[in-house]
């Protein structure tokens, strides 16, 4: 783990960061043009229907048109309300138009991913049940550091590796847990005897 913190402190060490307004390195798109029109789900469909809140992938639909194709170009899916985020690299459709669609505006300057991540680490927004859209009136305000690209490139393929790892550790842990519960079960299903 010293190797790890030696290794992050020199790539942060002495580099120029600039900050900027979020709203000035990120822009958005409303989904109106990928929203689905059915709610008729089925896992024998293809296409994704999402939104950003935890359900994230709501169901799949037979619908072919309106399709954003993040696998081409990813996004952010921001919920305007609550200000969850997902990222995107697949295609899909949206269900809701109170979410945003978050680019990067110059991808040569701002890497998406490193503003996804940066998002992050910014608490949620209150709810106050104004329903305030937060991207236009709250989050494009916000300052977001930005270093050099190398640096956004680095910092973006040490955190890729930390979210693998604790995918596949999460993947690990919930067939732990399965088999656990199979072998309890098992070892403790004695025959009832009548007295």
């Amino acid at each position: 783990m010293s190797d790890d913190n030696d290794s992050i402190a020199n790539l942060l060490k002495d580099i120029k960061v600039e900050w900027e307004l979020l709203g000035k390195v990120a822009k958005y798109e409303q989904p109106t043009k990928y929203l689905v029109r059915s709610s008729n789900y089925s896992d024998d469909f293809k296409v994704p229907v999402l939104t950003a809140g935890k359900t994230f992938i709501l169901g799949y639909t037979d619908e072919t048109d309106g399709i954003y194709c993040a696998s081409q170009s990813p996004t952010i899916i921001f919920d305007d309300f609550t200000t969850d985020n997902k990222w995107v690299d697949f295609d899909f459709k949206a269900k809701s138009s109170a979410m945003k669609m978050i680019t990067s505006i110059n991808e040569s300057k701002y890497q998406l991913k490193y503003i996804y991540y940066w998002l992050n680490t910014l608490s949620k927004a209150k709810n106050d049940g104004d329903h305030k859209r937060q991207w236009i009136s709250n989050f494009s305000f916000k300052q977001i550091p930005i270093p050099p690209f190398p640096v956004q490139s680095e910092i973006v393929r040490i955190l890729d590796t930390f979210t693998e790892l604790t995918t596949e550790l999460t993947t690990e842990l919930n067939a732990r847990e399965k088999q656990y519960n199979y072998y309890r079960d098992l070892l403790l299903s004695f025959p009832k005897v009548e007295v």
